[in-house]
């Protein structure tokens, strides 16, 4: 498919093989928007773990200090915790009902909400509908925080994109949006900044090397930039 003309405009302001700093990458996607609404600025970065081995998976979660500018929709799977969740602006809150409802398809994971959270007495009963949740990578997990009895301060960080996960596909890859274009600067670079620091600091110990190969940034339909490491 032939890329527009604001595309390929854009891209040929890129100079050829240079690795800008996450200074310069920001302020050149910010200075050439492509499209007419408000981008997300995406992260991509080549990890040197070998995705077929389990023990070099890379997963985790990070709180942005400027969120992602997407509001989440968040539900609740609780027994114990349901007013503190409503209070919070849990979007859905239930118990085992709520879980009937998801096995019924009355509650579709992945529309009707974005993420779900879980006291952690809820986590046997939803082991029915493992199988529908974990496919949409939606399955409460300690590993992404997504488990805990601390409901209030988890969907307040959920529903304003402050705490996102993040993990590598199959192709060893990360991929993490850091905010908007029209975020100043300096919020899109602390994003960044707190992003890295956090890739950084779980790297599996079964790898040898470098975790991280190379990183790119781009905006939801510009160009890619390459960052220097």
């Amino acid at each position: 498919m032939k890329q527009g003309k604001k595309y390929r405009a854009v891209f040929e302001k890129i100079e050829a093989d240079k690795e800008y700093t996450a200074e310069e990458a920001i302020a050149f996607l910010k200075e050439n928007k492509v499209a007419k609404f408000d981008e997300s600025v995406e992260v991509h970065v080549r990890l040197g773990i070998n995705p077929k081995k389990s023990d070099e998976m890379v997963r985790s979660t990070v709180v942005l200090p400027h969120g992602t500018g997407r509001l989440q929709k968040v539900a609740v799977v609780t027994s114990t915790k349901e007013t503190e969740a409503k209070d919070a602006g849990a979007d859905l809150v239930g118990g085992e009902e709520l879980i009937d409802d998801i096995k019924s398809g009355k509650v579709v994971p992945g529309q009707t909400f974005d993420i779900l959270l879980a006291t952690p007495e809820m986590m046997p009963k939803l082991a029915t509908v493992a199988k529908v949740l974990g496919p949409k990578g939606l399955m409460p997990s300690p590993k992404t925080e997504t488990v805990t009895p601390k409901i209030k301060e988890a969907v307040e960080m959920l529903k304003l994109g402050k705490k996102v996960s993040f993990k590598n596909d199959d192709t060893s890859n990360v991929h993490q949006v850091i905010g908007r274009l029209s975020f100043e600067s300096g919020a899109l670079l602390e994003n960044y900044q707190t992003f890295r620091e956090a890739l950084d600091k779980v790297k599996p110990e079964a790898m040898k090397g470098k975790l991280v190969r190379s990183a790119t940034m781009c905006s939801t339909m510009g160009p890619s930039l390459i960052i220097k490491l």
